[in-house]
Protein backbone atom coordinates (compact mmCIF):
# COMPACT_ATOMS: atom_id res chain seq x y z
CA UNK A 1 0.00 0.00 0.00
CA UNK A 2 1.21 3.50 -0.32
CA UNK A 3 2.20 5.49 2.34
CA UNK A 4 -0.36 8.18 2.97
CA UNK A 5 0.36 12.05 1.16
CA UNK A 6 0.32 14.25 4.89
CA UNK A 7 2.84 16.09 5.79
CA UNK A 8 3.29 18.04 8.72
CA UNK A 9 6.40 19.61 9.47
CA UNK A 10 8.71 18.07 12.28
CA UNK A 11 6.89 16.33 15.04
CA UNK A 12 8.67 15.28 17.91
CA UNK A 13 8.52 11.91 18.91
CA UNK A 14 11.11 10.91 21.53
CA UNK A 15 14.63 11.53 22.97
CA UNK A 16 17.82 10.42 21.60
CA UNK A 17 18.44 8.45 24.82
CA UNK A 18 14.67 6.51 24.01
CA UNK A 19 12.42 8.39 26.71
CA UNK A 20 9.33 9.41 25.14
CA UNK A 21 9.19 13.12 24.24
CA UNK A 22 6.88 14.75 27.38
CA UNK A 23 5.73 17.79 25.75
CA UNK A 24 8.11 20.17 26.88
CA UNK A 25 9.45 23.55 24.82
CA UNK A 26 10.73 26.61 25.66
CA UNK A 27 8.46 30.00 24.65
CA UNK A 28 9.63 32.61 21.71
CA UNK A 29 8.29 35.34 20.50
CA UNK A 30 7.31 36.24 16.91
CA UNK A 31 7.06 39.70 16.42
CA UNK A 32 4.12 41.32 14.94
CA UNK A 33 6.40 43.07 12.04
CA UNK A 34 7.25 39.62 10.63
CA UNK A 35 5.67 39.09 7.41
CA UNK A 36 6.12 34.53 7.35
CA UNK A 37 2.54 32.65 8.41
CA UNK A 38 3.07 29.89 11.17
CA UNK A 39 1.64 26.84 11.79
CA UNK A 40 2.50 23.60 13.87
CA UNK A 41 5.48 21.65 13.19
CA UNK A 42 7.02 24.71 11.44
CA UNK A 43 10.68 25.24 11.90
CA UNK A 44 12.01 28.55 13.32
CA UNK A 45 15.32 29.91 13.58
CA UNK A 46 16.62 32.69 16.17
CA UNK A 47 15.52 36.45 15.19
CA UNK A 48 18.22 37.56 17.27
CA UNK A 49 16.84 40.03 19.22
CA UNK A 50 13.76 39.82 21.88
CA UNK A 51 10.30 41.38 23.55
CA UNK A 52 9.94 43.96 26.04
CA UNK A 53 10.17 41.25 28.97
CA UNK A 54 12.99 39.67 27.45
CA UNK A 55 11.18 36.26 25.41
CA UNK A 56 13.62 35.40 22.41
CA UNK A 57 12.02 36.30 19.00
CA UNK A 58 12.36 33.33 16.07
CA UNK A 59 11.71 33.92 12.44
CA UNK A 60 10.84 30.90 10.22
CA UNK A 61 13.94 28.70 9.22
CA UNK A 62 15.09 28.75 5.97
CA UNK A 63 15.52 25.61 3.90
CA UNK A 64 18.62 24.60 2.70
CA UNK A 65 22.10 23.88 3.15
CA UNK A 66 24.38 26.34 5.79
CA UNK A 67 21.00 27.57 7.38
CA UNK A 68 20.49 26.54 11.09
CA UNK A 69 17.58 25.38 13.06
CA UNK A 70 16.63 26.90 16.50
CA UNK A 71 13.91 24.03 16.68
CA UNK A 72 10.05 23.23 15.48
CA UNK A 73 6.96 25.07 16.64
CA UNK A 74 4.59 22.54 18.58
CA UNK A 75 2.21 24.81 20.15
CA UNK A 76 0.66 28.90 19.73
CA UNK A 77 -1.09 30.82 22.09
CA UNK A 78 -2.04 34.05 23.70
CA UNK A 79 -2.28 33.85 27.68
CA UNK A 80 -0.75 30.66 27.46
CA UNK A 81 2.37 31.41 26.54
CA UNK A 82 2.68 35.18 26.34
CA UNK A 83 2.89 35.86 29.89
CA UNK A 84 1.44 39.36 30.79
CA UNK A 85 2.19 40.42 27.57
CA UNK A 86 -0.38 38.00 25.41
CA UNK A 87 -3.30 38.73 23.68
CA UNK A 88 -5.88 37.02 25.66
CA UNK A 89 -7.73 36.80 22.43
CA UNK A 90 -5.40 34.63 21.31
CA UNK A 91 -5.70 31.56 22.50
CA UNK A 92 -6.80 28.98 20.35
CA UNK A 93 -4.00 29.78 17.50
CA UNK A 94 -3.30 26.90 14.94
CA UNK A 95 -2.25 28.83 12.07
CA UNK A 96 0.10 32.58 12.51
CA UNK A 97 -1.15 34.80 9.75
CA UNK A 98 1.61 36.35 8.04
CA UNK A 99 0.04 39.72 8.53
CA UNK A 100 -0.21 40.18 12.37
CA UNK A 101 -1.33 43.16 14.44
CA UNK A 102 0.20 41.81 17.94
CA UNK A 103 3.04 39.35 18.78
CA UNK A 104 2.22 36.13 19.39
CA UNK A 105 3.91 33.31 21.64
CA UNK A 106 4.83 30.21 20.45
CA UNK A 107 6.32 27.23 22.15
CA UNK A 108 9.47 25.31 20.72
CA UNK A 109 10.94 22.01 21.01
CA UNK A 110 14.60 23.97 20.88
CA UNK A 111 16.45 20.55 22.99
CA UNK A 112 18.92 19.41 19.79
CA UNK A 113 18.70 15.86 21.67
CA UNK A 114 14.67 15.42 20.16
CA UNK A 115 14.15 13.42 17.48
CA UNK A 116 11.39 14.10 15.35
CA UNK A 117 9.05 12.51 12.71
CA UNK A 118 9.25 14.33 8.91
CA UNK A 119 7.56 13.14 5.93
CA UNK A 120 9.95 13.00 2.45
CA UNK A 121 9.05 15.36 0.14
CA UNK A 122 6.43 14.37 -3.34
CA UNK A 123 8.41 13.26 -6.23
CA UNK A 124 12.81 12.85 -6.64
CA UNK A 125 14.23 9.85 -5.84
CA UNK A 126 12.40 8.31 -2.93
CA UNK A 127 15.48 7.35 -0.23
CA UNK A 128 16.14 3.83 0.57
CA UNK A 129 17.60 2.03 3.49
CA UNK A 130 21.76 2.89 2.67
CA UNK A 131 20.48 6.65 3.09
CA UNK A 132 20.17 6.23 6.77
CA UNK A 133 22.60 8.18 8.33
CA UNK A 134 23.24 10.66 5.90
CA UNK A 135 22.48 14.17 6.34
CA UNK A 136 19.99 15.55 3.79
CA UNK A 137 18.18 19.58 3.62
CA UNK A 138 14.40 20.78 4.53
CA UNK A 139 12.12 21.60 2.08
CA UNK A 140 9.56 24.75 2.89
CA UNK A 141 5.66 23.69 2.73
CA UNK A 142 2.56 26.47 2.69
CA UNK A 143 0.44 24.93 5.84
CA UNK A 144 -2.86 23.18 5.58
CA UNK A 145 -5.20 25.71 8.09
CA UNK A 146 -3.54 23.03 10.60
CA UNK A 147 -0.16 21.80 10.53
CA UNK A 148 2.98 22.55 8.56
CA UNK A 149 3.79 21.53 5.06
CA UNK A 150 7.47 20.95 5.39
CA UNK A 151 9.43 18.07 4.53
CA UNK A 152 12.67 16.40 4.04
CA UNK A 153 14.34 16.95 0.53
CA UNK A 154 15.17 13.63 -1.17
CA UNK A 155 17.48 15.59 -3.56
CA UNK A 156 21.00 16.12 -2.32
CA UNK A 157 21.40 13.90 0.76
CA UNK A 158 24.96 13.73 1.38
CA UNK A 159 27.57 13.35 4.39
CA UNK A 160 28.18 17.04 4.61
CA UNK A 161 27.63 18.19 8.12
CA UNK A 162 26.04 22.02 7.14
CA UNK A 163 22.57 19.82 6.06
CA UNK A 164 19.49 20.44 8.35
CA UNK A 165 18.35 16.48 9.17
CA UNK A 166 20.45 13.52 10.22
CA UNK A 167 18.61 10.74 8.82
CA UNK A 168 18.52 8.26 12.02
CA UNK A 169 15.63 5.64 10.85
CA UNK A 170 11.80 5.15 8.95
CA UNK A 171 9.09 5.89 10.94
CA UNK A 172 8.72 2.26 12.60
CA UNK A 173 4.91 2.59 11.96
CA UNK A 174 2.83 -0.13 10.19
CA UNK A 175 1.29 1.95 7.66
CA UNK A 176 5.16 3.35 6.61
CA UNK A 177 7.54 2.04 4.03
CA UNK A 178 10.53 2.96 1.77
CA UNK A 179 9.08 5.37 -1.23
CA UNK A 180 7.47 8.21 -1.83
CA UNK A 181 6.15 10.27 1.11
CA UNK A 182 7.85 7.94 3.55
CA UNK A 183 8.06 9.21 7.36
CA UNK A 184 11.35 9.62 8.56
CA UNK A 185 12.87 10.24 12.39
CA UNK A 186 15.64 12.45 12.22
CA UNK A 187 17.67 14.90 14.34
CA UNK A 188 18.10 18.73 13.45
CA UNK A 189 21.60 18.06 12.77
CA UNK A 190 22.61 22.04 11.70
CA UNK A 191 21.20 23.24 14.94
CA UNK A 192 21.59 26.23 16.35
CA UNK A 193 22.52 24.77 20.16
CA UNK A 194 24.47 22.00 18.70
CA UNK A 195 27.73 21.46 15.65
CA UNK A 196 26.61 19.90 12.49
CA UNK A 197 28.02 15.90 12.81
CA UNK A 198 28.90 14.69 9.47
CA UNK A 199 26.70 11.79 7.84
CA UNK A 200 27.42 7.95 7.50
Amino acid sequence: MANADRPSGLVPTQYLNGAPWTGGGRVYCIPSTDTNAYAIGDPVASAGSADAAGIPTVTLATAGTGNPVRGAIVSAGGSVFGGVLADPTNLNTTVIPATKTHAYYVLVVDDPNVIFEIQEVTGGTAFTATEVGLNANLVAGTNNGFVSGWEVNNSGDAVTATLQLRLLQLAPRRDNAFGEHAKWWVLINNHELRIGQVGL
